[in-house]
């Protein structure tokens, strides 16, 4: 089994390192992350393992690997679009995943392949240097599906190869709503945590639960008129889910986009709350503490 991963980051880098175990892996990366792992291999902490890995990496696709089974996107959802463009032949007619953050991205990678799998994935990864990262916190396991909906043998075969490298993976037939699930979560808390530069765990408090009430409660008006058929038949329903399973399994994890912010990257908001304030405005629906949040983060992208 062959498989490429394009726009591997710390998640994209640390999928390479367990499938590099059980398959044949080449991950395109940054030049740095690249010279890395050739020269001392890729390391992994924390709750998948410890250990040091190689495997096949650079900054571009070498030959004999065009042929890949599949094309893993992983890259801040940000890069869909130019990752999609700058490795069109390869993906053109391939399965391609997007194992990414938020609405839109298999939308996306749609119009380069009809061969669509979309991906959710709650774990913790972050970076502890070059090439190196720590797996901190995993809330349920990673779901495949054929995007829109359904399932087949060729996603029933990458979920057993993911269990087979280490990874909790299960086959889905509503991948969508798996998708809009973790979008409610990452809209819940991630730009939250950034703004407020604390871990998921602080943000029970009940200042912050109140803002992150609101925010589910805008959401899931949206995924209704989006005809999105969530597990929790209401958004209170899923708030105590939150509160109660997912928050205490991922309580000590800082927020992606606190990383981002941090390292002055533009963030994946557009994608999060940003992708719900602008499917409300489609609906008529009203969504003040979605478009209030994804401004406030955009205003902090645009700080020196």
């Amino acid at each position: 089994m062959k498989v490429v991963l394009l726009g591997a980051g710390a998640v994209g880098l640390t999928i390479a390192a367990k499938l590099s175990r059980v398959a044949d892996v080449h991950a395109v990366a940054r030049r740095r992350h690249a010279d890395a792992v050739q020269q001392r291999g890729f390391r992994m902490t924390g709750i998948w393992g410890e250990g040091t890995y190689k495997f096949s990496c650079s900054e571009d696709i070498p030959p004999g690997w065009q042929d890949a089974d599949y094309c893993i996107i992983t890259s801040k959802s940000t890069e869909t679009e130019a990752i999609c463009r700058q490795f069109a032949d390869t993906i053109s007619g391939r399965e391609v995943v997007s194992l990414q953050n938020g609405i839109g991205n298999e939308e996306i990678i749609a119009r380069f392949t009809d061969r669509v799998i979309g991906a959710m994935i709650i774990t913790g990864f972050e970076w502890q240097g070059d090439a190196a990262v720590h797996v901190s916190v995993e809330a349920a396991p990673m779901k495949l599906g054929r995007f829109p909906s359904g399932t087949d043998p060729v996603v029933e075969r990458l979920a057993a190869l993911m269990r087979e490298a280490g990874i909790r993976a299960e086959a889905t037939a509503n991948v969508r709503t798996d998708i809009w699930s973790k979008t409610l979560y990452n809209c819940a808390l991630n730009p939250l945590g950034a703004l407020m530069n604390v871990p998921y765990g602080a943000l029970t408090n009940p200042h912050a639960w109140t803002i992150v009430a609101a925010i589910v409660r805008e959401a899931y008006k949206v995924a209704g008129a989006e005809g999105i058929a969530l597990p929790w038949k209401t958004a209170d329903a899923y708030l105590d889910y939150l509160r109660e399973d997912q928050l205490p399994a991922t309580a000590a994890h800082h927020s992606s986009m606190l990383q981002d912010i941090n390292r002055k990257k533009k963030t994946e908001i557009d994608f999060m709350n940003g992708a719900v304030a602008a499917l409300a405005d489609k609906h008529g629906i009203d969504a003040p503490c979605n478009t209030c949040i994804a401004e406030l983060i955009r205003f902090r992208e645009e700080l020196p």
